[in-house]
């Protein structure tokens, strides 16, 4: 059973069966949220000790996340290796060391003489099969440590490049310096790295200013429900 926007009304129904038989539950993260502090919060309310999430969001994101209970813990490789959607905000003119909003801002350029067909174009380079190197700070392990560890230790490595796919890029608004796109990938792609990579090519920079989850696979996270409905929720059921 799945916990999602049209079923919460039923989560004790959703809660017991996930107990026994295992669950899922599409989640709106909020912002400023871990993917981990939503993972302890539902194990706080179902009180059901196995639970996972299927592929981090980072704490400046929001957006659908698939958590998975008791027994369908074992399915969160299957949705890990769906397609994702994304709508990403990039901000040009400057860079910052985390490749999003995370760090301040440096190297200030201007994007004056940028137009819209030379963006386009650029974007445009980055659908296929692309060589990605991942941010540093990001949770990929070297020697069993994350980058993210090294990276605020001022630890800095020339990390590989990555294969990874694009399927699309739609580029639904511009208004320098920001540049507003939807974005279809697959699995261990970095939008941060997208926008870092795009600011290049154009010669002035760029970083995540926004980031929200919309898709993984079939499901969208418009019927995805947040940490605070559920407790509502919960609230309502302990009343009666």
């Amino acid at each position: 059973m799945y916990l999602d926007r049209t079923t919460l009304p039923q989560f004790d129904e959703w809660k017991l069966t996930s107990t026994t038989d295992g669950g899922v539950a599409l989640i709106d993260k909020s912002t400023n949220w871990t993917s981990f502090d939503v993972v302890a919060k539902l194990r706080g309310l179902t009180r059901i000790k196995k639970v996972g999430h299927a592929g981090t969001l980072d704490p400046l994101a929001s957006g659908l996340l698939i958590l998975c209970f008791g027994k369908f813990t074992k399915k969160i490789s299957e949705f890990q290796n769906a397609p994702k959607q994304y709508e990403a905000v990039i901000k040009l003119e400057a860079t910052t060391k985390t490749d999003d909003s995370e760090a301040p801002e440096e190297n200030h350029t201007s994007t004056l003489s940028l137009t819209n067909e030379q963006i386009t174009n650029a974007c445009h380079q980055f659908i296929g099969v692309i060589d990605q190197i991942p941010p540093m700070y990001s949770a990929i392990k070297k020697d069993g440590q994350p980058l993210y560890k090294l990276a605020r230790k001022g630890i800095e490595l020339d990390l590989p490049p990555r294969k990874v796919t694009i399927y699309s890029i739609v580029i639904t608004k511009i208004e320098l310096p920001f540049i507003h796109l939807t974005i279809d990938c697959a699995k261990g792609t970095y939008i941060r790295s997208l926008a870092r990579d795009i600011g290049a090519l154009l010669g002035c920079g760029g970083y995540l200013a926004a980031l929200r989850r919309t898709a993984i696979g079939d499901f969208r996270v418009e019927n995805a429900v947040t940490v605070q409905e559920i407790m509502e929720q919960v609230q309502v059921l302990n009343l009666h």
